[in-house]
């Protein structure tokens, strides 16, 4: 019997995290952008853009997280 959490679980609770993380990436790399000519993303596109692109970081964190429960009970 499972007793973990499955990972769409856990993706659902860490995507509030995972798209915040995606939107300071995506701040940070339009700030680095600027360097080679680019205009800079302003923080509310790049909030705008975290939340769809949040998904599949929330997805990939969820997944580590269960891969490190099924390691830490042995299995």
């Amino acid at each position: 019997m499972e007793t973990r959490w499955p990972v769409w679980k856990l993706a659902l609770l860490l995507y509030v995290f995972a798209a915040g993380a995606v939107a300071i990436n995506l701040f940070m790399l339009g700030l680095l952008m600027q360097a080679v000519g680019f205009a800079a993303l302003s923080p509310v596109v790049a909030l705008g853009l975290s939340v769809p692109l949040g998904i599949p970081a929330a997805w990939a964190a969820g997944a580590w997280v269960h891969r490190l429960l099924a390691e830490a009970e042995g299995r």
